[in-house]
C-alpha cells in the first residue's frame, strides 16, 4: 500500500515537472522565436492556462464509448432506438434537475430587468402551472402551490416547454459569466440593470457592452492600454445548453461504474446495476430507486411503508445518485434535450457526438459589416448561415440541416405534423422516465417527444456545458496526454 502511495506522489510530481518544463518552452514561440506576453515584441498575449472552472451546478462527465440505444423490451414496436455503438466527449452535466426555486430566480429577474418596459418577456418564461388539471381527478391544489410555495422550493420545475427550457440554459450562461467577472474584479455589481442596460455574454465579447466597469485588463498590445476579457483569456465558461439526446443517455447511465480498462462489465438496463428497481443491500433492503409510478392505482404504496415516498415529484436530491454522482436520471421527471425527434435517427447520425437538429448562425452585422447588431433586449442578433458564403466548404453547405438524409431527399417524405406525420421538426425528444410512468420508461435508453411548445406536469430539465481541452481533470491525466 505505502509503494502505490509513493507511486503515486512520484508521478503527481514528474506531471508537475512536465508541466512547469512545458511552460517555460511556452514563454517563447517554437515558430518564430518571439517571446509571448511582451510588450516590447507587439504584445502577443498567450494565456497560462490549466483548467476548466467548474460551474455552478455542474459535474464533470468523462466521456466514451457506448452502446447507445434500446437496453429493455421493445413492447411498443417503434424501432426508434436501435442500439448502435457511439462516442461521446466529455462534458459537464447538472447534478440534478432545474428546480422550482433556480426558475423563480429567473422569474423574478426577467421581472425587475423587462417587467416595466416589457412585459411580454416575463409571461412568456411562465411555466404552464394549468398542466396539473386532470378531467376526472383532482389536482387544483398544485395549479396553485407546486411552483411557488416554499414547500416546493427544491422540487423539479415542470410545465415548461422546450423553448422555454433554452431560454432559462441562455440566461444561466449569462448570469453565471457576469458573476465570474464581478469576482475577478472586471466588472461591479449592478443590481439596476434595466432593459438593453443588462449583462450578456455574447454582446460582452462582441464590445457591444460595457456595464459598469471596475478595472478592464492591461492590453500588451502597445497601440492600446486596456481591454475587456476575452475568449482567448480562459475566464468566462462556454454556454449551459441542453444536453444532446446521446449526452444524457451516456450520463443516465454511469457505466464508468461498471468499467475495468477498456471492458464493461455488466450492460446496464438502468442508471444502477441489476434488473430490479429495488435496493439490493443490506442498510436499505427493498427500497425503491426512483420516483416512477409502481402499478395500476399505486403512486406511492401503502402508509407506513410509502414505496417511494412521493405522491407527486420528490425533492431534487432524493434517491441515490449514479456512478457520475447525478441524481434522477430515471424517475421523478421526464427531460427534455436538445435533439429533434426521428424515428430513424439512431441510424442517420454521425457515431461521434451524434445529434439531429443543427441550424448553423453567424451574427448579423451592421451595414458596414463590423459591429454586431442587437435587439431592444440587449442580446445579439443571428442569422442563418447564407449557401453563397459556404461555396466551396465540404463539410456543410447551407444552415438546416436538421432533415438530412431524412426528409429533405426527393425519395423522402417531408414531415408535416398531422399530414403525413405526427413528427416535424418542432418536435423534440424526451429522456428517461417520471413519477407518472411504469418501471419500462426508467431505462435510459427509451425515447418520446413532444412539440416544443408544449409541457407537461411530468417533463422537466436539466443543462449541460461542453467540456473544453482535455477530457479528463486536471490531475487525471492519461497515457501523458492533456
Amino acid at each position: 500500500m505505502n509503494f502505490c502511495k509513493n507511486a503515486k506522489t512520484l508521478a503527481l510530481a514528474a506531471f508537475a515537472l512536465v508541466a512547469l518544463n512545458a511552460c517555460k518552452q511556452k514563454e517563447k514561440s517554437a515558430t518564430t522565436g518571439w517571446k509571448y506576453n511582451d510588450e516590447k515584441n507587439g504584445g502577443f498575449e498567450v494565456t497560462p492556462y490549466t483548467e476548466q472552472e467548474t460551474g455552478p451546478g455542474l459535474i464533470l462527465i468523462e466521456g466514451g464509448t457506448f452502446a447507445m440505444g434500446r437496453t429493455e423490451q421493445e413492447i411498443n414496436y417503434n424501432w426508434d432506438n436501435i442500439p448502435r455503438r457511439v462516442t461521446v466527449s466529455s462534458f459537464y452535466m447538472d447534478e440534478t434537475e432545474i428546480a422550482n426555486v433556480h426558475y423563480l430566480e429567473y422569474l423574478y429577474w426577467l421581472d425587475r430587468v423587462f417587467g416595466t418596459d416589457y412585459p411580454e418577456v416575463y409571461k412568456k418564461a411562465l411555466p404552464d402551472t394549468l398542466v396539473w388539471r386532470s378531467k376526472l381527478g383532482y389536482n387544483e391544489p398544485m395549479v396553485e402551490l407546486y411552483l411557488r410555495h416554499p414547500a416546493y422550493q427544491y422540487y423539479p420545475v415542470v410545465g415548461v416547454n422546450w423553448l422555454q427550457a433554452n431560454d432559462f440554459a441562455s440566461w444561466r450562461t449569462d448570469r453565471v459569466n457576469e458573476q465570474i467577472l464581478i469576482r475577478e474584479g472586471i466588472l461591479r455589481v449592478n443590481p439596476a440593470q434595466v432593459n438593453e442596460d443588462n449583462f450578456n455574454t455574447d454582446a460582452y465579447l462582441a464590445g457591444q457592452y460595457e456595464g459598469l466597469v471596475k478595472s478592464k485588463l492591461r492590453d500588451l498590445n502597445p497601440n492600446r492600454d486596456v481591454r475587456n476579457v476575452r475568449t482567448e483569456d480562459g475566464i468566462l465558461l462556454p454556454r449551459y445548453e441542453l444536453p444532446t439526446e446521446a449526452e444524457w443517455e451516456y450520463a443516465a447511465l454511469g457505466l464508468i461504474g461498471n468499467t475495468v480498462y477498456e471492458r464493461v462489465t455488466d450492460r446496464k438496463i438502468y442508471p444502477w446495476n441489476g434488473h430490479v428497481v429495488r435496493n439490493s443491500s443490506e442498510k436499505y433492503k427493498g427500497e425503491m430507486l426512483a420516483n416512477f409510478k409502481r402499478g395500476r392505482g399505486d403512486m406511492m404504496g401503502t402508509a407506513g411503508a410509502l414505496n417511494d415516498n412521493a405522491d407527486r415529484p420528490a425533492p431534487i436530491f432524493s434517491y441515490l445518485p449514479n456512478d457520475y454522482g447525478l441524481y434522477n436520471m430515471s424517475g421523478n421527471v421526464s427531460e427534455w434535450v436538445k435533439d429533434v425527434y426521428r424515428p430513424l435517427s439512431p441510424e442517420d447520425m454521425d457515431d461521434f457526438n451524434p445529434y439531429r437538429g443543427n441550424v448553423f448562425v453567424t451574427q448579423l452585422l451592421d451595414e458596414e459589416g463590423q459591429n454586431a447588431e442587437k435587439d431592444s433586449l440587449g442580446r445579439l442578433i443571428w442569422r442563418e448561415v447564407d449557401e453563397r458564403e459556404n461555396e466551396g466548404r465540404r463539410n456543410y453547405t447551407k444552415a438546416d440541416y436538421i432533415n438530412d438524409i431524412d426528409g429533405d431527399e426527393p425519395d423522402n417524405i417531408e414531415y408535416k405534423i398531422g399530414v403525413t406525420s405526427l413528427v416535424d421538426d418542432n418536435v423534440h425528444v424526451i429522456k428517461g422516465g417520471s413519477w407518472k410512468d411504469r418501471a419500462y420508461w426508467l431505462s435510459p435508453g427509451t425515447r418520446r417527444y413532444l412539440d416544443q411548445k408544449q409541457s407537461t406536469d411530468w417533463i422537466g430539465f436539466r443543462c449541460s456545458m461542453v467540456r473544453v481541452g482535455s477530457p479528463v481533470g486536471f490531475n487525471q491525466k492519461k497515457n501523458g496526454k492533456g
